[in-house]
């Protein structure tokens, strides 16, 4: 059962895709995404049993070095989460659009954990680092009070706290901007 999610993020290319080698001989997980992000960032992100995924992410930030921008290890990920880094979900009856910037990327993947963990809403897009200058940012939808409590979920969160940088609720959101954006 896959039930962790992991993630490093390097400030180099050849060590990022060095760490994600390593990450995968370290355990057995899962390759979700391995891939060069703006700003000359690498990240690498894995799923598996926990202990497994805490092993492999060990063994990244060892090989990363002085690299190692930020790592995680979430149990208990979300189901929505994957698909939404993978750009996969889709928005449907939006009653209200959550969108959240970070600087890291691995903080995105926390707040949009703990924004779907906190309130009935449907994640939409976890954008890592491509075309942002190595800055990420989540976009949820739900009812306007759901979409409310998961921003402040997520803010609250301890291990994001300094990295998250504007946050916005867009109650009735014009229909041109739910089809530019999914």
């Amino acid at each position: 059962m896959r039930n962790a999610l992991g993630m490093i993020e390097t400030m180099s290319v050849p060590l990022g895709i060095q760490s994600g080698d390593a990450m995968l001989k370290a355990a057995g997980v899962e390759l979700v995404a391995s891939q060069a992000a703006c700003a000359g960032k690498y990240l690498v992100i894995v799923e598996g049993e926990v202990a497994a995924v805490r092993a492999s992410v060990e063994a990244g930030k060892a090989s990363a070095g002085s690299a190692l921008v930020d790592s995680l290890v979430i149990p208990g990920i979300h189901e929505q989460v994957a698909p939404a880094i993978g750009a996969t979900a889709e928005a449907e009856n939006v009653n209200a659009l959550g969108i959240m910037e970070s600087y890291s990327m691995c903080a995105a993947v926390q707040a949009a954990d703990a924004a779907v963990k906190a309130a009935a809403i449907n994640l939409i897009e976890v954008r890592l680092g491509r075309g942002l200058g190595g800055k990420a940012f989540v976009i949820f939808t739900g009812e306007v009070a759901a979409v409310r409590a998961a921003v402040e979920a997520a803010e609250g969160l301890e291990e994001v706290q300094g990295m998250l940088g504007a946050s916005t609720v867009i109650p009735s959101p014009h229909k041109k901007i739910i089809e530019s954006i999914c």
